[in-house]
Protein backbone atom coordinates (compact mmCIF):
# COMPACT_ATOMS: atom_id res chain seq x y z
CA UNK A 1 0.00 0.00 0.00
CA UNK A 2 1.65 3.27 -1.21
CA UNK A 3 1.77 6.70 1.13
CA UNK A 4 -0.53 8.55 -0.90
CA UNK A 5 -3.47 5.68 -0.76
CA UNK A 6 -2.85 5.08 2.86
CA UNK A 7 -5.28 7.94 4.06
CA UNK A 8 -8.61 6.74 1.23
CA UNK A 9 -7.57 3.01 2.07
CA UNK A 10 -8.02 3.73 5.97
CA UNK A 11 -11.41 5.57 5.51
CA UNK A 12 -12.48 2.94 3.41
CA UNK A 13 -11.62 0.23 5.51
CA UNK A 14 -13.19 1.91 8.74
CA UNK A 15 -16.06 2.73 6.02
CA UNK A 16 -16.90 -0.72 5.76
CA UNK A 17 -17.05 -1.22 8.97
CA UNK A 18 -18.92 1.66 10.66
CA UNK A 19 -21.50 1.80 7.68
CA UNK A 20 -23.18 -1.10 8.08
CA UNK A 21 -23.23 -1.09 11.44
CA UNK A 22 -24.45 2.20 11.79
CA UNK A 23 -27.06 1.46 9.19
CA UNK A 24 -28.23 -1.92 11.10
CA UNK A 25 -28.58 -0.43 14.31
CA UNK A 26 -30.04 2.73 12.90
CA UNK A 27 -32.97 0.32 10.78
CA UNK A 28 -33.67 -1.63 14.48
CA UNK A 29 -33.60 1.42 16.62
CA UNK A 30 -36.60 2.50 14.17
CA UNK A 31 -38.25 -0.75 14.03
CA UNK A 32 -38.57 -1.44 17.81
CA UNK A 33 -38.64 2.37 18.92
CA UNK A 34 -41.70 1.27 20.99
CA UNK A 35 -39.06 -0.68 22.82
CA UNK A 36 -36.34 1.67 23.02
CA UNK A 37 -37.67 3.01 27.26
CA UNK A 38 -38.02 -0.31 28.01
CA UNK A 39 -34.16 -0.79 27.14
CA UNK A 40 -32.79 2.50 28.50
CA UNK A 41 -34.76 1.48 32.07
CA UNK A 42 -33.21 -2.24 32.18
CA UNK A 43 -29.77 -0.74 31.07
CA UNK A 44 -29.88 1.90 33.69
CA UNK A 45 -31.15 -0.56 36.45
CA UNK A 46 -27.68 -2.36 36.36
CA UNK A 47 -24.58 -0.13 36.88
CA UNK A 48 -22.04 -2.78 35.10
CA UNK A 49 -23.91 -2.04 31.73
CA UNK A 50 -22.19 1.76 32.02
CA UNK A 51 -19.26 0.23 32.50
CA UNK A 52 -18.90 -2.64 30.02
CA UNK A 53 -20.76 -0.91 26.80
CA UNK A 54 -18.32 2.31 28.08
CA UNK A 55 -15.28 0.45 28.07
CA UNK A 56 -15.91 -1.15 24.46
CA UNK A 57 -17.25 1.83 22.96
CA UNK A 58 -13.95 3.61 24.43
CA UNK A 59 -11.69 0.98 22.81
CA UNK A 60 -13.73 1.14 19.53
CA UNK A 61 -13.47 5.24 19.11
CA UNK A 62 -9.90 4.72 20.25
CA UNK A 63 -9.04 2.32 17.73
CA UNK A 64 -10.67 4.54 14.99
CA UNK A 65 -8.93 8.06 16.35
CA UNK A 66 -5.75 6.36 16.82
CA UNK A 67 -5.69 4.51 13.16
CA UNK A 68 -7.71 7.45 11.13
CA UNK A 69 -6.34 10.52 11.68
CA UNK A 70 -7.45 11.66 8.21
CA UNK A 71 -10.14 14.89 8.03
CA UNK A 72 -9.84 15.43 3.85
CA UNK A 73 -12.70 14.84 2.25
CA UNK A 74 -16.33 14.30 3.44
CA UNK A 75 -16.00 10.46 4.11
CA UNK A 76 -12.91 10.85 6.32
CA UNK A 77 -14.43 13.64 8.26
CA UNK A 78 -17.13 11.33 9.03
CA UNK A 79 -15.33 8.46 10.18
CA UNK A 80 -12.82 10.79 11.76
CA UNK A 81 -15.84 12.48 13.88
CA UNK A 82 -17.50 8.64 14.69
CA UNK A 83 -14.45 7.80 16.10
CA UNK A 84 -14.27 10.85 18.29
CA UNK A 85 -17.95 10.88 19.43
CA UNK A 86 -17.36 6.70 20.25
CA UNK A 87 -14.32 8.20 22.88
CA UNK A 88 -16.79 10.76 23.78
CA UNK A 89 -19.73 8.40 24.70
CA UNK A 90 -17.33 5.65 25.91
CA UNK A 91 -15.81 8.57 28.68
CA UNK A 92 -19.22 9.59 29.28
CA UNK A 93 -21.00 5.79 29.95
CA UNK A 94 -17.54 5.34 32.17
CA UNK A 95 -16.89 8.51 34.04
CA UNK A 96 -20.48 9.91 33.82
CA UNK A 97 -22.85 7.55 33.66
CA UNK A 98 -25.29 9.65 35.63
CA UNK A 99 -25.11 12.39 33.21
CA UNK A 100 -25.43 9.96 30.43
CA UNK A 101 -28.46 8.28 31.47
CA UNK A 102 -29.81 12.10 31.67
CA UNK A 103 -29.36 12.75 28.08
CA UNK A 104 -30.49 9.54 27.02
CA UNK A 105 -33.79 9.79 29.03
CA UNK A 106 -34.05 13.27 27.37
CA UNK A 107 -33.84 11.94 24.37
CA UNK A 108 -35.95 9.40 24.67
CA UNK A 109 -38.37 11.84 25.50
CA UNK A 110 -38.34 13.69 22.55
CA UNK A 111 -39.64 10.56 20.42
CA UNK A 112 -40.12 12.15 17.08
CA UNK A 113 -36.41 13.71 17.10
CA UNK A 114 -34.33 10.88 18.35
CA UNK A 115 -36.43 9.21 14.88
CA UNK A 116 -35.30 11.97 12.49
CA UNK A 117 -31.56 11.53 14.26
CA UNK A 118 -31.80 7.82 13.50
CA UNK A 119 -33.17 8.26 10.16
CA UNK A 120 -29.93 10.70 9.60
CA UNK A 121 -27.90 8.15 11.24
CA UNK A 122 -28.93 5.34 8.52
CA UNK A 123 -28.71 7.18 6.00
CA UNK A 124 -24.54 8.52 6.68
CA UNK A 125 -24.39 4.48 7.59
CA UNK A 126 -25.33 3.69 4.00
CA UNK A 127 -23.00 6.43 2.41
CA UNK A 128 -20.48 5.03 4.39
CA UNK A 129 -21.01 1.35 3.41
CA UNK A 130 -21.38 2.53 -0.42
CA UNK A 131 -17.75 4.47 0.02
CA UNK A 132 -16.46 1.22 1.94
CA UNK A 133 -17.91 -1.49 -0.45
CA UNK A 134 -18.25 0.10 -4.39
CA UNK A 135 -15.40 -1.05 -5.93
CA UNK A 136 -12.73 1.70 -7.05
CA UNK A 137 -12.37 3.15 -10.71
CA UNK A 138 -8.51 2.99 -11.62
CA UNK A 139 -6.79 6.19 -10.85
CA UNK A 140 -5.46 7.32 -14.43
CA UNK A 141 -1.53 6.61 -13.91
CA UNK A 142 -3.27 2.93 -13.20
CA UNK A 143 -2.28 -0.01 -14.92
CA UNK A 144 -4.42 -2.96 -13.51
Amino acid sequence: MSTASSPAAATRAFARVLGPFFAIVAVTVTARSWDMKRLLDDFESTPVWSWVVGAFVLLAGLVVVSLHPYWHGFAAIVVSLLGWMMVVRGILLLAFPAVFATIAEHTIGAETLWRIVFVLVGVLGLYLALIGWMPQRPSAGSTR
